[in-house]
């Protein structure tokens, strides 16, 4: 089931659906999917491209009119199924068939551009004995692991993390290329996220991926596995 969210700025009004173009300062919209007000934090706005297919707008600043679906994969395929984009933008929409997962790829690459800007600003130390030594003398907010990493290895470096900051995070969904391409150089399989703005806006992306796959609502900086996941004992 999906949440309904109360309470939220009298503002922006319940029965419109369609908003008139991308507004930075905006706290709430109107749920094509749910019919219900949510904070924009938790929505995904989409506007209609020259082909007339729906797009995903991630970061809210595609021009055009638009409308909004709760980020999750459950509420983008209830406002398929509820054919709500047709019906908020009052005409024809294309819709592709892999849409839901299409949203989730831009979800997923939003998260990967900002771990390049980490990286560009020496957030990210790549490598196991990189993040190692910087477990020991830097401020880490997460561990790195490729999904194919091996496990031993994974559980060193979270083992020697858990003795100082107790409950590290570890981010585990990205693939060891992902890595390589986002960071810059070869065969990265892991790192230490290293405090600081970008770091905070990519493990933001990271949850809001999260949220988007399993549906769970997080205020937590540790979200359940296994994308986001707080390390194994």
């Amino acid at each position: 089931m999906i949440a309904q969210t109360q309470d939220i700025a009298p503002d922006v009004a319940a029965d419109v659906e369609l908003d008139s173009g991308p507004r930075g300062r905006e706290r709430a919209r109107f749920c094509a999917a749910t019919r219900t007000v949510q904070p924009v934090s938790e929505l995904i706005r989409f506007v209609i491209g020259p082909n007339g297919e729906a797009i995903a707008d991630i970061k809210s600043k595609l021009p055009g009119r638009g409308i909004w679906v709760t980020a999750t994969r459950d509420a983008l395929g209830e406002a398929i199924k509820r054919k709500a984009f047709a019906r908020g933008f009052k005409r024809e929409v294309r819709l592709p068939a892999d849409f839901v997962e299409r949203t989730e790829r831009l979800l997923e690459r939003s998260a990967l551009d900002v771990l390049a800007i980490a990286g560009k600003a020496g957030l990210v130390a790549a490598g196991f004995t990189r993040a190692e030594t910087a477990l020991a003398g830097k401020e880490v907010v997460a561990l790195l692991h490729a999904a194919e990493a091996s496990p031993a290895e994974a559980r060193r470096l979270d083992g020697a993390w858990r003795r100082q900051a107790g409950s590290p995070v570890v981010i585990g969904f990205l693939t060891s290329a992902q890595l390589d391409l986002a960071l810059n150089r070869p065969n990265v399989v892991h790192a230490a996220l290293l405090a600081g703005p970008a770091s905070e806006t990519f493990l933001a992306r990271c949850r809001r991926l999260e949220r988007f796959r399993t549906g769970d609502q997080h205020d937590q900086a540790v979200v359940a596995a296994p994308k986001l996941e707080p390390a194994a004992n």
